[in-house]
């Protein structure tokens, strides 16, 4: 029953076209979970709990896997020998911070990565010194520790940029990364191995 739903979702959402929702629309974000949320006493979407978008059916598929990142549906389409299995909703990079497009492949998986760039500033409590810092051009104040952003499921298919559990709320919002909510991105990590293409496109 599950799996009939999820095809006929599948179908409503690939067959919408110009029709699709606007997930930028107040009351339309289809995740709000994740790591590092602009609020921290917003509750994260437990791990499972489905959004509107995402959905997962490659349990039983077989054959080399691939990704297709839509930067334009803000998108990751799942394939195993070319067979749609799963969609993703997806937070891409922001302006200034775009995610590039171009044919990759998976260079590195980490489950447990945590950034080395972007993260906090904390104190020796663990208390939040200052939010959202970029190391590289944010000088840490004395006495601070760096707390590196947590990023699991981590899939990196070129420099800085992969593919990881994050914060979603709706639109571009990211490093350049491509955040996905967690219960997606562990199907993804699972599903995936080095050298499985990603082609990222407009």
């Amino acid at each position: 029953m599950f799996r009939h739903c999820a095809l006929a979702l599948l179908a409503l959402f690939l067959g919408s076209g110009c029709a699709e929702m606007d997930l930028r629309l107040p009351g339309q974000t289809s995740y709000l979970g994740g790591f590092h949320s602009p609020d921290t006493h917003a509750p994260r979407v437990p791990y499972g709990q489905v959004d509107h978008v995402s959905y997962w059916a490659g349990h039983r598929a077989s054959g080399q896997p691939s990704i297709r990142i839509s930067l334009h549906r803000q998108r990751a389409y799942f394939y195993k020998n070319g067979q749609l299995v799963g969609v993703s909703a997806l937070s891409t990079g922001r302006e200034g911070f775009d995610t590039k497009p171009g044919n990759f492949k998976i260079i590195q998986k980490s489950k447990n990565h945590v950034s080395s760039r972007f993260g906090d500033y904390v104190d020796r409590d663990g208390r939040i010194i200052r939010r959202g810092i970029d190391r590289d051009i944010d000088p840490m104040p004395p006495g601070a520790i760096y707390d590196g952003a947590r990023m699991p499921f981590f899939m990196r298919i070129v420099g800085g940029t992969g593919l990881h559990e994050g914060f979603l709320p709706g639109y571009p919002a990211s490093h350049g990364c491509i955040r996905m909510p967690g219960y997606m991105a562990a199907h993804f990590f699972q599903n995936v191995a080095l050298g499985t293409p990603v082609s990222v496109e407009e």
